[in-house]
């Protein structure tokens, strides 16, 4: 067990590296000179040289990356060019909304997703497996802004029974909170949700048909009891894994649900820097959801130990 773990940790550290490359690169893969790009057309030559000296665009390549990775390591990702203020706190403002959102919806979402996947396997072919998979294509297909436009106009305006936009600060009470992000985590939920119940509902005809569930059923044990301890317990190791597959299509909806509904999340916070062109800001909070993903992914891993036993061996 302990050799599993050490070698997942030691497997994530080439793909911090290569990310943490990517990132860097985006401020030179953008066509022109950044720092004339930052500067803005009516710059002189005396401004752009300084904003060039100030992100050590003067030097080698190499250079470059080795003081933006030194100070990515102490947690300094440089000040933002439109606010002037450090990156690090920026993200550490926005980052409550956001941590919430996802986690509400990591919630519904295996709240909602595992038990359809289950009944639907227990239902095979039947009219609640199909109406169940017309479902889980449905939420796959639509984007996740059309139904968050659906969600506000009849549950917000129509209704009036959730705020249309906006976020409650968890200070303001933990009910308010989840008031505020009932809307938006419904709509990513859906999209996270057809994804686990289709995966688990394939999972479970796998186990359903094995010799172990056949004993089970001979020994007289409850539908209950085998679809959950044996079958879904069995099954645990696929369904994990594409929850921490998922994760990247939740990641990238909450940048389009915050724009949405207004949540002064890190989403919101990556789409007002991009559309400044503030490099820094961008860089950051790209590095966040990267270091976010490549956590989840590695827990993940680390969870097979739970599933199957070969693991802990």
């Amino acid at each position: 067990m302990l050799r599993y773990v050490v070698g997942r940790l030691l497997a994530a550290i080439p793909i911090i590296c290569l990310v943490a490359v990517f990132i860097f690169s985006l401020v030179h893969l953008t066509p022109g000179d950044p720092a004339v790009l930052l500067a803005g057309d009516n710059a002189n030559p005396e401004q752009v040289e300084k904003i060039r000296e100030r992100l050590h665009l003067d030097e080698p390549l190499v250079v470059q990356f080795g003081i933006w990775a030194g100070n990515a390591l102490t947690l300094d990702l440089g000040d933002s060019i439109y606010s002037n203020q450090p990156v690090t706190r920026l993200i550490a403002q926005r980052i409550e909304p956001t941590l919430v959102l996802a986690a509400v919806t990591l919630v519904l979402t295996v709240a909602i997703a595992v038990p359809l996947g289950v009944i639907a396997a227990w239902r095979a072919n039947g009219w609640l497996d199909r109406g169940i998979m017309a479902f889980a294509v449905l939420g796959f297909s639509v984007p996740v802004f059309v139904i968050g436009y659906l969600l506000v106009y009849v549950f917000a305006v129509k209704l009036r029974w959730f705020p249309v936009q906006g976020y409650k600060p968890l200070e303001d009470g933990v009910l308010a909170t989840l008031h505020s992000v009932t809307l938006p985590s419904v709509a990513l939920a859906m999209i996270f949700a057809a994804l686990i119940a289709r995966v688990t509902r394939a999972s479970m005809l796998e186990a359903l048909s094995e010799n172990f569930t056949r004993t089970a059923r001979a020994k007289g044990l409850g539908t209950l009891r085998i679809l959950v301890v044996h079958a879904l317990k069995h099954s645990g190791v696929p369904v994990v894994t594409v929850i921490g597959i998922g994760f990247a299509t939740l990641v990238g909806g909450v940048v389009v649900t915050e724009s949405v509904f207004n949540i002064p999340g890190i989403g919101r916070l990556t789409v007002d820097a991009i559309t400044r062109r503030d490099y820094p800001l961008v860089q950051g909070s790209i590095l966040f959801f990267s270091a976010l993903l490549i956590l989840i992914n590695l827990l993940v891993d680390l969870s097979y130990a739970l599933f199957d036993p070969r693991v802990r061996g």
